[in-house]
């Protein structure tokens, strides 16, 4: 049994040790928002942070991760209210979505350690690859992030998971309700 903490809680996999902390978390412990890109840790989709730093859980074996604290996206924010995700919302970072959870931990490693990084360290610590090419809006949104981080700015953020169109559509003006008439 190897032994870990995610998203604050105490874990046992009884999986070979050897096995990447990827495939633990993603089929032992349903946490299926750290993504399988690579395989290789070419591509960032399966970031997340362990002991604070930003890793490539593909590359990371049970017994490596033994003893260690692990956040994946879904203990980042049960309610998306980090600023990462907030500001990747704002500034319309995200395209396609696969690799954003990614992208999200290794931002969110950053902001964490420095909530005030050039636009360098940025692209330095998120080497994440996106197909759909976000990433000026990437730079501006982990920015805008630090900026919530240190209370500077504030972020009216999309509404929490489970709310209904009309009601999204009143909190978020700019999110309209769909057209029952319309076809598209």
């Amino acid at each position: 049994m190897t032994a870990l903490t995610v998203n604050d809680r105490p874990v046992e996999f009884a999986m070979d040790p050897e096995t990447p902390l990827l495939w633990a978390l993603r089929d032992a412990a349903n946490l299926t928002g750290t993504k399988y890109g690579c395989g290789v840790g070419d591509c960032g989709a399966c970031m997340v942070i362990v002991d604070g730093e930003a890793l490539r859980s593909c590359l990371i074996t049970l017994a490596e991760a033994e003893g260690r604290f692990v956040t994946t996206i879904e203990g980042l924010s049960r309610d998306r209210s980090h600023p990462v995700q907030q500001a990747l919302v704002a500034e319309q970072a995200i395209q396609c979505g696969f690799c954003t959870p990614g992208i999200a931990m290794a931002a969110a490693a950053l902001i964490a350690r420095n909530p005030d990084p050039s636009e360098a360290e940025i692209k330095a610590a998120i080497p994440n690859l996106c197909r759909c090419g976000v990433y000026p809006r990437l730079v501006r949104a982990v920015q805008r992030a630090g900026r919530v981080a240190r209370r500077i700015e504030r972020i009216s953020a999309a509404p929490a998971p489970g709310i209904s169109a009309e009601d999204a559509a009143r909190e978020v003006p700019a999110m309209a309700a769909p057209d029952p008439e319309r076809d598209d």
